[in-house]
């Protein structure tokens, strides 16, 4: 008797999107359901692996170098694979989603990457998921343009050697794809979005000269790394192409994998690109594995922790430290600021900020940095052009002269800044404004003149929960309590009806996400990941 043929993967509970069968093909389909069985098994086991070290955190108030992997530290020999060229030069990176028009400026902006993202700037709606994939495949292909309804103003690509190297960031691994099962199980997110981009494009990118690269979010430990690099073997091998020819850059933006980003390295060291260094999340990890930690653990404003804040700085210089020990590039952190188009003084003031920190990190040894928006590319660039000139790179600068111990990336304690009143308004705003805007599958917002991402209300919701259960005093002598939680809240909704009318109020989701910040923030079970509850909201 034969074996009964493999189970396929279901779409369900989605409306039928345009070309959407150029993406869901039999064969792209097939692979995603062999990575879902293959590695969804250790992404569970993984995923209860957080939760019993955050226990071990809970109990203990602390964290260290790991003791098991320490004699990978002490090698000296090993180094991550050299880079490709398209991935040796990488001093400006910008960010942003894969909807039609941010494919054509992200590839048309001068930065030397695009980050096109599937993860933090972008709601997993259906729509998003899929025809961001199309999107990416008619770049390669050069069949992309597009026409805003609004403006009339048409958009198309520059040529080929102008265009940015396309470095995609699937999701993270706690979330599911509930449109997408198998045997009434959903596969998680992480391996449809990686599955689908490298299924239809990893040979299309080598013949364009460059390779399916990827920046991998939210990881917590090596051994989630070398999941990953389990994954990058397989799937070289089932589409047959060269073992190595994946490149990863992963986000050390959990507080526990800032202790083990030379163990990260080492898992994917054929397929390693690099690491960087993230904040919003940075500080939301810290939040979330501190929260029973005392007042020593209290952040202040998420404004007032800026990367020169000591534990940052300690965190930012480990990291180069690291990467260039093992050949690595290291990756600076976000210029989110979005210019205005109507008040010069405050683009010449953001500018201003925007430059020394830039300078900072290419002064540092950074090999290149993030920005959210086309205007900042030529800023950041003159940055590391100043520092780089000719070179691709400083991997030779091992900063040698950095000594960071396991008590420094946790000394939280060493900022004066205490939390105000104004930074709780500000996180109950940011908070609403950015819910609002992703329930209506907006995952990049504009919001008082920064780009937010789902890191902005993770970090301030995260801020409200602490301080509430901190019980903070603020500066003018008010508690925070889950009650003046909820009237600042209140103030804030009924401040955006008056400010956008009636009818947009109405045609919004502005209760909803009121709702669901105050939830999240307030519940005493603090949720590991705000877009879990959001994620069963998203229609």
């Amino acid at each position: 008797m034969s074996a009964p043929a493999p189970s396929t993967l279901a779409i369900v509970d989605a409306e039928p999107l345009p070309r959407q069968e150029e993406v869901l093909t039999d064969a792209a389909l097939a692979f995603v359901a062999e990575l879902h069985r293959q590695f969804t098994p250790r992404r569970n086991e993984l995923l209860a692996r957080r939760g019993e070290r955050r226990a071990e955190i809970a109990r203990t108030s602390t964290l260290d170098f790991l003791p098991e992997t320490a004699a990978v530290r002490a090698d000296d020999s090993w180094k991550v694979a050299p880079a490709p060229t398209a991935l040796n030069d990488r001093r400006v990176e910008i960010t942003g989603p894969t909807d039609r028009k941010m494919t054509i400026n992200a590839l048309n902006s001068g930065a030397k990457v695009w980050l096109a993202d599937f993860e933090d700037a972008s709601a997993p709606t259906w729509e998003n998921v899929v025809l961001g994939q199309l999107n990416l495949t008619d770049a390669y292909e050069r069949r992309i343009d597009f026409t805003d309804p609004r403006s009339g103003k048409s958009y198309a690509l520059k040529p080929a050697d102008e265009l940015a190297t396309v470095v995609m960031r699937p999701r993270g691994w706690h979330l599911e794809e509930r449109h997408l099962q198998l045997d009434g199980v959903s596969v998680p997110g992480a391996l449809v979005d990686f599955g689908l981009y490298f299924f239809h494009n990893a040979q299309r990118l080598i013949d364009l000269g460059k390779g399916p690269y990827f920046y991998l979010p939210k990881t917590e430990s090596h051994l989630e790394a070398r999941l990953w690099n389990d994954i990058f073997v397989f799937a070289q091998e089932y589409v047959g192409i060269p073992q190595g020819t994946v490149r990863a850059t992963v986000l050390i933006e959990t507080i526990t994998a800032a202790y083990e980003m030379e163990e990260i390295l080492y898992e994917l060291r054929d397929h390693a690109a690099g690491l960087n260094a993230g904040r919003w999340d940075y500080l939301f990890s810290i939040v979330k594995n501190f929260r029973d930690g005392g007042a020593k653990f209290v952040l202040p404003d998420r404004n007032a922790v800026t990367m020169t804040a000591p534990f940052m700085r300690a965190y930012t210089e480990l990291l180069v430290r690291t990467c260039h020990k093992r050949g690595a590039h290291a990756i600076g952190g976000m210029a989110a600021f979005i210019p205005s188009r109507r008040d010069a003084e405050v683009n010449k003031v953001a500018f201003e900020k925007v430059k020394a920190d830039k300078d900072r990190e290419a002064n540092d040894g950074f090999d290149g940095s993030w920005v959210a928006h086309p205007d900042l590319v030529p800023i950041a660039l003159a940055s590391f052009d100043a520092v780089l000139g000719e070179k691709p790179n400083q991997k030779d600068r091992l900063r040698e002269d950095v000594s960071v111990a396991a008590g420094d990336l946790i000394a939280i304690d060493t900022l004066d800044a205490k939390p105000t009143y104004e930074g709780l308004r500000n996180a109950v705003a940011v908070g609403i404004r950015y819910i609002e805007a992703w329930l209506r599958g907006l995952g990049a917002v504009a919001i008082f003149n920064l780009m937010e991402d789902a890191a902005t209300a993770e970090i301030s919701r995260s801020q409200i929960w602490q301080w509430i259960n901190a019980d903070v005093v603020f500066e003018n002598g008010e508690h925070a309590t889950a009650a003046l939680a909820r009237k600042v809240a209140a103030e804030e909704l009924a401040a955006i009806r008056t400010e956008i009318g009636e009818e947009a109020f109405a045609a919004g989701k502005w209760q909803q996400a009121h709702d669901l910040l105050l939830q999240v923030s307030l519940d005493q079970d603090y949720a590991d990941f705000l877009t879990l509850p959001a994620y069963e909201q998203l229609r």
